[in-house]
Order: structure tokens, then C-alpha cells, then sequence
């Protein structure tokens, strides 16, 4: 997305901004490489891959990002989808037990939560997780009380590249696509956002930025410190700033 002529940033069109959306896995918490850990192993009691463990290149492609049908026909093609499914919920267990050891927030996670909150801005989490480790990764995080809804994939129409679990988390909001915009890190999560309308900002935590730019990402930022991010905020508050003015 080009910026709009007279603006700095592609996230002021949506000023005045009505909500923010945050992704999970990866864009709240650098959970991917715990994801990595239980897949391998897991992968590795069953003899996949002739006993080689899957390399970050495998895991980006076929699995960061993807609900679990997705993940699941991508490293099964063979097996049943039931069977898949099985096999993603027993490395679920697995993540569950690594996460509550070792997750930790992206690098400035809690800075851009708290602009979100001085700001009033209403707020949702969308993920493809399944909701037992959506809620305990926002637990985890310290985040119960700052997010209003948690749209789930896998409880909508389609999951994450489809627009359907951001479509659902504006309407539980109560807010329009042309007043939002989102944070993300996976291709997949890009797409989802932009089909659904709004500006996504994509924290490159993992995920190559060719694929993010590919995927229409409006920003790409390495993590919340960086100062690409803070200059695009600070330009909403400007904006929003000549607004309560009248336009002076």
C-alpha cells in the first residue's frame, strides 16, 4: 500500500483511528521457535523425513502461520485429516508445556500496548491458534485484561489467509475496516488483513520480508522498538491531533 498523498505513513489513512488488532504467535510473542521445538520432536518419534528434523526454511513454508487442517495436509498429505489433526494436538501439549517455561513478548510488545491503551483504542486478538493456547499465551504475556475479544480461525467460516477471523473480530468490536489496522508476521496473517481491508503492519519476527511485502504488508518493522513503527504512530497522533483542532 503507497502512502496517501499528504501523509507519511500508510497507517494514518485510518485516522481517526477506531481499533487494533494483534496477531499472536510471533507478533505478540517470538513463539515460533517453541512451535519448532515441539514439532521436531514429535516429527522425530514418528520417523518423518527419514529421521532428519525439519529445518526454520520447512517450518516457514509449511507450517508459521497456518491453521492446523492447513499445517496438517501440508505435513501429512497422505494421512487422513483426522489423523493430522491428532498429531497437531498432541504437539499443542507439547508447545503448552515450552510456553509456560519460556515465552517471552516480541522486543517492545508492552510500549505499543500501552499507546494502544492511552489512546482508548478498542482491541482484539485474531489467531489461528486454537483457543486454549491463544488464551494462555495472552495469560502468559500479562495481557488478560487489555484485549476485548479473541477471534479464534478455526471458530470462523475459514481461518487465516481468509479475511473471515478479522471480519469477525471488526464486527464484535463494533468498528470499520476503514478505522483499523493490524499487526502481523506471517504472510498468511498479511494476506488475511489486507483481504480484509485494512493496513497491516508486519513484525518481521521470523517470516522473510519478501514474503511480507508480497503479501501487501503496509509496513514492515523488525520488532515494536523500531523507530519506523513509532514514526508511523506518531504521525496518527498528529493527525488525530488536527482533527480535535478542526483541521488547523
Amino acid at each position: 500500500m503507497a502512502p496517501i498523498a499528504g501523509l507519511l505513513n500508510p497507517l494514518a489513512v485510518t485516522v481517526p483511528v477506531e481499533a487494533v488488532l494483534f496477531d499472536i504467535d510471533g507478533t505478540l510473542c517470538d513463539s515460533d521457535p517453541l512451535h519448532h521445538v515441539a514439532f521436531q520432536e514429535l516429527l522425530l518419534a514418528i520417523g518423518y523425513n527419514n529421521g532428519v528434523p525439519i529445518d526454520d526454511e520447512f517450518f516457514i513454508n509449511n507450517i508459521a502461520g497456518r491453521s492446523d487442517a492447513e499445517a496438517a495436509q501440508n505435513l501429512f498429505p497422505d494421512w487422513p485429516l483426522e489423523k493430522g489433526l491428532k498429531f497437531l494436538e498432541d504437539k499443542d501439549v507439547k508447545y503448552r508445556s515450552l510456553a509456560m517455561e519460556r515465552l517471552e513478548p516480541v522486543k517492545g510488545l508492552h510500549k505499543v500496548v500501552q499507546w494502544v491503551k492511552d489512546h482508548g483504542y478498542k482491541r482484539a486478538a485474531v489467531t489461528n491458534a486454537p483457543r486454549i493456547n491463544a488464551e494462555l499465551m495472552i495469560k502468559l504475556l500479562g495481557l488478560s485484561d487489555f484485549f476485548q475479544a479473541v477471534i479464534v480461525g478455526g471458530e470462523c467460516e475459514q481461518p487465516k489467509p481468509a479475511p473471515f477471523p478479522y471480519l469477525k473480530a471488526l464486527k464484535e468490536l463494533e468498528v470499520s475496516a476503514a478505522h483499523t489496522f493490524i499487526f502481523e508476521d506471517s504472510a498468511s496473517g498479511t494476506r488475511a488483513g489486507v483481504a480484509a481491508g485494512m493496513p497491516v503492519v508486519a513484525v518481521s519476527t521470523r517470516n522473510p520480508v519478501k514474503s511480507l511485502q508480497e503479501a501487501g504488508a503496509a509496513l514492515i518493522v523488525s520488532d515494536y522498538e523500531d523507530q519506523k513503527l513509532w514514526n508511523a504512530l506518531e504521525e496518527i497522533d498528529r493527525e488525530e491531533a488536527k482533527l480535535k483542532n478542526g483541521g488547523a
